[in-house]
């Protein structure tokens, strides 16, 4: 198996193991651990992952609301993102706040 942070590819399928392999990296920068797992989800994962992963994280007891050391949310590191719709709307079904 690959690790959890390899390049988005479309089509390929993930494990339920790959997708939460995430909740396990850790910041080497200080920020907060559940922004951390949230933005190398995103850059990692196409939205269908993305979906899974977030499940995951939410069922996990994380915090999908965790900040940036910037007091910036994902949420709103997202809406600045052209294509990030369809992370937005999975964010935002969960609870997410800008």
């Amino acid at each position: 198996m690959s690790g959890p942070s390899q390049p988005k590819v479309e089509g390929e399928q993930w494990s339920d193991e790959r997708i939460k392999a995430f909740l396990d990296l850790e910041p080497l920068d200080g920020k907060d651990p559940d922004y951390h797992v949230l933005i190398e989800a995103y850059q990692y994962m196409v939205p269908e992952f993305f979906e899974r992963f977030v499940a995951f994280f939410e069922a996990s007891g994380r915090n999908i609301n965790a900040r940036s050391p910037d007091g910036e949310t994902i949420l709103a590191r997202l809406k600045q993102h052209g294509r990030a719709a369809p992370y937005i709307r999975v964010l935002e079904q969960a609870g997410a706040k800008d």
